[in-house]
């Protein structure tokens, strides 16, 4: 056949990559080769050059005319795409291990820009108001969506009634909870702020918009049982590199509270062997602070770092995901994702199983132990020792010990 005659640019080479980086199974590796002795005969029948197709849209086309060749039984155009893009790749991935110039592998995505009536008001959350990208995003994302409602009710133009608030409210409450409905209506009073304050509405009426009161740790936050946190961490795979990963990202979670996104911006600089100690950041304050490196963590982080962390990687991030191009997790999904798979092996369910529940229990097993809330707030960050109370959930065996006799 032709492929068996047409050899993949420095697949030898390529393959001692792969197993370098230990993150494809004898299964990944087969199929890999698969498409790549298939993408080579579709460049030598096409008179292409393989460097120069290992792009997306190379990969794309590829994928395309595979699908068109042959027997109809070839699988479905989507699954046939993403099956070689994967194998291509890693390819591409690997030969820029092997120092090859290639092309990016994708053209980088620009920033979508706001809708211009919003514009305006993104740059004050930016430049006055100091506020992240995220929440500039989030803030958008809701007032976009209220002049999607302003128009499916056929009302135009920049002057906002106080009735179209308060039915668009009433439609949120239907479909979300108070809390999310509680912040649509903060950024909605923030608009009508700005907007009375540049002259574009004569009335500020930013504090007649009601929505659901939400009070402050009105509910304690939810957290897991201890016995619980130890049954997901044994049920983890730490015979694979993705367990030996997982592991150590649920431990040094459980052990320390650390939240999702203070756990994917660490480093490898962030750990300091030497002083036995890790530095941590907090998105939210930007506070630094260092956490000594506890045995445990250590013996975690050492058995990931030589058998479970990709050999060539292009980020110095701790933990990265598994698949080319081996870059930092996403985002706190991406640690939901992992959390409920091993709590599905361990058989743990709850309803709240998100990726705070640990850092809750962190912190509710440390009141049991009978740690100082002053140091639990330290530990976990906080400034204002009311946000300190907001995590602790004072459980029985705590409050019999600090009952009172009633009297008779």
């Amino acid at each position: 056949m032709l492929h068996s005659r047409c050899v993949p640019y420095r697949l030898i080479e390529v393959k001692r990559v792969w197993r370098r980086n230990r993150c494809l199974s004898r299964a990944s590796l087969v199929a890999y080769q698969y498409w790549l002795h298939r993408f080579a005969a579709y460049c030598k029948a096409h008179s292409l050059d393989q460097r120069a197709e290992l792009t997306q849209q190379g990969a794309e086309r590829f994928a395309r005319w595979w699908r068109s060749q042959g027997s109809p039984r070839r699988g479905q155009l989507r699954y046939t795409i993403a099956q070689s893009r994967h194998a291509l790749r890693a390819w591409a991935f690997a030969l820029s291990v092997l120092g090859e110039p290639l092309l990016p592998w994708a053209v980088p995505r620009t920033a979508p820009a706001f809708d211009r009536r919003f514009q305006a008001f993104a740059d004050y959350l930016r430049d006055v108001r100091g506020n992240p990208a995220s929440t500039i995003h989030k803030k958008i994302v809701q007032l976009t969506a209220l002049h999607r409602y302003r128009r499916s009710r056929h009302v135009t133009g920049v002057t906002i009634r106080l009735s179209e608030i308060d039915a668009y409210i009433v439609a949120c409450r239907r479909r979300f909870a108070r809390t999310t409905v509680a912040d649509i209506g903060s950024t909605i009073r923030g608009y009508l702020r700005f907007l009375h304050a540049t002259g574009a509405m004569k009335a500020d009426f930013s504090s007649s918009v009601m929505v659901p009161s939400v009070r402050t740790a009105e509910r304690p936050h939810r957290t897991l049982p201890w016995d619980d946190v130890q049954r997901i961490l044994r049920a983890v795979d730490r015979t694979t590199p993705a367990g030996r990963r997982d592991y150590a990202l649920l431990l040094m979670m459980s052990v320390y509270g650390l939240g999702a996104g203070e756990v994917i911006a660490l480093s490898l600089d962030a750990v300091d062997w030497r002083a036995m100690a890790i530095r941590v950041e907090r998105p939210k304050t930007g506070a630094v602070f260092c956490l000594p490196l506890l045995p445990a963590i250590a013996r975690a982080l050492t058995d990931y770092l030589r058998h479970g962390r990709p050999a060539h990687t292009s980020t110095r991030h701790l933990f990265v995901t598994m698949r080319t191009p081996f870059k930092r997790l996403a985002s706190s999904a991406t640690v939901r994702h992992i959390l409920h798979l091993a709590a599905l092996r361990a058989g743990v369910t709850a309803p709240f199983l998100g990726t705070h529940a640990l850092r809750h229990t962190h912190a509710c097993r440390q009141l049991e132990l009978g740690v100082p809330p002053k140091i639990i707030g330290d530990i976990l960050g906080h400034r204002d020792p009311d946000s300190t109370s907001a995590y602790l959930r004072v459980t029985s065996d705590r409050l019999r010990e600090l009952s009172l006799p009633v009297p008779v």
